[in-house]
């Protein structure tokens, strides 16, 4: 009997930076993109979490970057045989505008992969232009991904399943230069945040419409109040995709999520770990999900956040936790399932 299946997400902190342009890795003691943290010790860091992750399929956000003179899946490739890793296979879709790619290393033994972008009446592929009204003045703009989403059509263990790779945007205001220009930056990237997932969802609903098995995953770089411009907006971009306003058989699972919807005080997951210069310390963020359509919730699969903090096993583990801490900001997110 073949043992559940396990798929994850992880983004990982400027991992384009791990390697040179003929897609090898750079194992030396110059500082990485992590903050004192040499290219040698992230690099080592990772091959340590893959491992222990053991995953049948890593969906892995801010990939390496494609362009003329670098491949995404050399690269990947590449780190999945110098760590002999069982996901060994790189699939990518179409490139970003950023160094940031979406790809998914996956396991050629149980797991079939390709790129299949699709477009439906109310959502165009996601190399296209989306058009909707995000300020309501009745005009529709023009909304373009500047991280395009990973859609794939996967056969696990035979089973047919649908999967979305999502890098939503940022909503930080980076570059303003005094508080009004933040307040400005920060609304408008929250908009192209919201429509990006106005999008994603109908792309879902197009799916699910078909009766097809969906999972979407990924950093949203959003979480139910995670800001104070989810009361401007209504609602945020997690819930959105969720389609916690459709019919039962329309929605999205994600148990993390749920709980951050439910519980605004109180207890709270937490899937990434940022340093914040001006207050002197760290903060966690919910930002990185795996979602699943109704008929693979009701197999009952198994969510787990690999904090190096909260979650016991990692927290017992000391190579394992502190390579958490040294390989990215965000930790990984994985689901077991028996299909």
């Amino acid at each position: 009997m073949a043992r559940p299946l396990r798929i994850a997400t992880y983004n990982v902190e400027w991992f384009n930076g791990l390697f040179d342009d003929h897609g090898r890795l750079r194992p030396d003691n110059e500082l990485s993109g992590r903050y004192e943290i040499t290219r040698r010790n992230q690099i080592e860091s990772l091959g340590i979490v893959f491992t222990a992750l053991d995953a049948d399929a890593i969906m892995v956000i801010e990939a390496p970057n494609q362009s003329r003179r670098r491949s995404t899946v050399k690269a990947l490739e590449t780190f999945a045989r110098t760590f002999d890793l069982r996901a060994s296979r790189a699939v990518m879709g179409f490139p970003s505008e950023t160094e940031q790619e979406i790809a998914l290393l996956y396991d050629p033994a149980r797991i079939e992969a390709h790129h299949d972008p699709q477009s439906s009446a109310k959502a165009p592929r996601f190399d296209d232009v989306f058009r909707f009204d995000i300020d309501v003045d009745a005009t529709p703009e023009a909304i373009r991904f500047s991280k395009p989403p990973l859609e794939l059509a996967l056969r696990a263990d035979g089973h047919p399943l649908r999967v979305i790779g999502v890098h939503a945007k940022s909503k930080a205001p980076h570059g303003a230069r005094n508080p009004a220009e933040a307040v400005r930056i920060a609304i408008q990237n929250r908009r192209q945040q919201l429509a990006e997932c106005v999008w994603l969802r109908r792309r879902v609903t197009a799916l699910l419409a078909r009766h097809q098995s969906v999972l979407v995953m990924g950093d949203f770089n959003d979480g139910p109040g995670l800001d104070e411009y989810e009361k401007l907006f209504g609602r945020s971009g997690i819930e959105i995709v969720l389609g916690l306003e459709e019919a039962p058989e329309l929605r999205l699972h994600e148990p993390h999520a749920r709980m951050a919807l439910t519980q605004r005080v109180g207890i709270q997951p937490s899937s990434a770990r940022f340093w914040l210069a001006p207050e002197q310390q760290y903060f966690e963020a919910l930002l990185d999900f795996i979602m699943v359509s109704a008929d693979l919730a009701a197999k009952s699969p198994r969510w787990r956040i690999w904090h190096p903090l909260n979650d016991p096993n990692c927290f017992r583990t000391p190579e394992l936790q502190q390579a958490l801490l040294a390989a990215s900001d965000h930790f990984p997110v994985t689901l077991d399932i028996d299909l």
